[in-house]
């Protein structure tokens, strides 16, 4: 499954693994959501109320695709949050990994915070 990713200054691809939370994710697509930032993540409420995945983790890879059950959002870390330990990609709590983003996901820095921002099919 491919995900699009849109914002006013940038666009972006991601294809997800197949878990529980991405196939929720993909069948809820299109949403349309206003971003916010901390650190060098992102993050927007998605509208989805979905369960903690027993793989779920806190420390993540750059350009991981994952989604915040607290939150209810999706999570794009791209380098270090507030609470990271050096450069480490350190989300607030553990989330679910959906997948990755194709390409650098360092283009993620060009989302501000009140950003609209959409996510739809690729494919």
């Amino acid at each position: 499954m491919q995900i699009r990713i849109i914002w006013p200054a940038g666009r972006l691809t991601a294809t997800l693994d197949d878990t529980p939370t991405a196939t929720a994710l993909h069948a809820a697509l299109p949403i349309d959501a206003t971003a916010n930032t901390w650190g060098e993540e992102v993050y927007f409420d998605t509208g989805l109320t979905l369960d903690l995945e027993a793989g779920a983790r806190q420390v993540v890879d750059p350009g991981t695709v994952a989604f915040w059950t607290e939150g209810n959002a999706l999570a794009l870390p791209y380098g270090p949050t507030p609470i990271s330990r050096g450069e480490e990609c350190r989300l607030a709590s553990p989330c679910n990994v959906l997948g990755r983003i194709d390409g650098d996901p360092r283009a993620l820095a060009t989302v501000g915070p009140g950003d609209p921002i959409r996510v739809e099919r690729a494919t």
